[in-house]
């Protein structure tokens, strides 16, 4: 029988995967609550560092909670459309 319930801290531990293209967006970092009625509205995305945190950070991807597709015991899969300001790599040459 599989759990209902889940921790704010939890979410933290499970890694967020957007099924609209497949992107690893990263680990939970924070959730939006809406104050006047208690209900979770958003997960927030940490933004990647940028030059090993020398130049900041990218901008936090916030997910609204409709978006979310699964919550399972190591991921969140959620479908996204909006941009999520990822970044192509550039092919590595040796």
């Amino acid at each position: 029988m599989q759990e209902k319930n889940c921790r704010v801290f939890d979410l933290g531990c499970k890694e967020v995967i957007n099924l609209y293209d497949g992107a690893r967006l990263g680990y939970v970092g924070d959730v939006e609550i809406e104050t006047e009625s208690g209900r979770v509205t958003a997960l927030v995305i940490p933004g990647r560092l940028r030059l090993f945190g020398l130049l900041g950070r990218e901008d936090d991807i916030v997910v609204p909670w409709d978006s979310i597709e699964k919550i399972g015991e190591d991921i969140i899969l959620i479908r996204y459309a909006a941009p999520c300001g990822r970044r192509n790599r550039k092919p590595r040459s040796f």
